[in-house]
């Protein structure tokens, strides 16, 4: 891509994501900037509008309005072409119930699940702990949390509830947990993720030194090769278009389950999206040049 654009990145915003886009969104800008372009910053909160004349928006935002269909609605009513997923894809990524139907559909192992939205619901009959709470319409571990005991059950549901009317109650796989970056309908290097407390919470995703990568992570190219294979399956599944990141983890007997499609990943140079490009020799600047020129590809709507 040799000519230069005007492009806006969208970072920030009102979600409770929005000190880490702020965060990814910077690292964008100077990337795109490195690169020869024109880049204006708009932050989403309350009223907003885009600058005339714009050739592409960068979507920085994670979370509400921005993972969720939203702003990729109201950019397709201004005619906009911008990076990322569509709008069906982004809505059903982000809801986890809604893409746990799409795994299930389409035959890509997930974990058990269960849906409660009731903060006085009892123990769910039939289930035995550890299992995995989850508000079903946030992102970067936001409102996690992890049941051992019965006991613990009522102030989990609780907490998890304040921050969605409705909690994903999932059955806690123990395993490696892996990252798949999917760009341009090809799979990048596996990522592994060794958080250093055993979780990977939100204070492991954003505390430094919490948490170990590994990249390429270390499984014989069988199994990478399976790996990839499942995460794009799971991309498919849900719709998504140009790039995303799957995590997946991996049993003791080696077999792959789903959890979730990220389909706006974190964009700092460190975030896992970045790393596993540069594993495939993609350097951030050309990773950032490379998303704008897929959104220019598309015709609007699809």
């Amino acid at each position: 891509m040799n000519r230069h654009l005007r492009i806006v990145v969208l970072l920030g915003g009102p979600s409770a994501e929005r000190e880490v886009s702020l965060r990814s969104g910077a690292a964008v800008v100077a990337a795109l900037r490195a690169l020869g372009h024109e880049v204006v910053e708009v932050d989403p909160v309350g009223s907003w509008t885009l600058p005339a004349s714009v050739d592409a928006v960068f979507l920085a935002l994670h979370g509400t309005y921005g993972e969720d269909g939203a702003v990729q609605q109201e950019l397709e009513r201004c005619g906009v072409r911008y990076t990322g997923c569509g709008v069906e894809s982004s809505r059903v990524a982000f809801d986890k119930v809604a893409t746990k139907e799409r795994f299930v559909a389409n035959g890509v192992p997930t974990p058990r699940s269960t849906v409660v939205a009731d903060a006085t619901a009892p123990w769910p009959a039939g289930w035995n702990p550890p299992v995995v709470l989850k508000p079903v319409c946030q992102g970067s571990s936001v409102g996690l949390r992890f049941v051992d005991k019965v006991e613990d059950w009522s102030e989990s549901l609780r907490s998890s509830l304040g921050h969605d009317r409705r909690v994903l109650v999932e059955e806690r796989i123990v395993g490696r947990e892996v990252t798949v970056g999917i760009l341009d309908d090809v799979a990048l290097p596996v990522v592994e993720v060794r958080p250093r407390s055993g979780a990977y919470d939100y204070t492991s995703k954003y505390t430094s030194g919490a948490t170990e990568y590994l990249c390429p992570a270390p499984f014989s190219p069988e199994m990478t090769r399976r790996l990839q294979d499942v995460a794009t399956a799971a991309f498919r599944a849900v719709g998504g278009r140009d790039y995303g990141r799957v995590d997946i983890l991996v049993t003791a007997a080696g077999e792959p389950v789903v959890l979730e499609v990220n389909t706006l990943p974190g964009m700092t140079e460190t975030s896992l999206f970045p790393k596993a490009a540069r594993a495939a020799g993609i350097g951030f600047p050309e990773l950032c040049g490379r998303m704008i020129e897929l959104a220019l590809g598309h015709s609007l709507g699809s």
